[in-house]
């Protein structure tokens, strides 16, 4: 489910070419405050990977709700593991 979703925003990130020492820019529009810089558009994209899994996890701790992506969802697991 997770790997999942953070494919499923990859797919919907967009990238810009901006004036700046890190000139690859990368965003998630529908994951607030989610976007990433680099070198490279390869670059950018393994940083915005990290960064979408890193506001999973902080949503997560905050409970704060993490938006549906397409047929994607983080939902907390039900129940207790055995």
């Amino acid at each position: 489910m997770l790997i999942e979703y953070v494919e499923e925003a990859l797919r919907r990130a967009r990238y810009d070419k901006i004036d700046d020492p890190e000139p690859f820019y990368g965003e998630v529009k529908e994951l607030k405050g989610v976007w990433a810089s680099g070198k490279s558009l390869e670059e950018c994209r393994n940083n915005l990977k990290d960064v979408i899994e890193g506001w999973i996890l902080v949503s997560i701790k905050k409970d704060l709700k993490i938006p549906k992506l397409g047929k994607y969802a983080i939902k907390e697991p039900q129940g207790t593991a055995a």
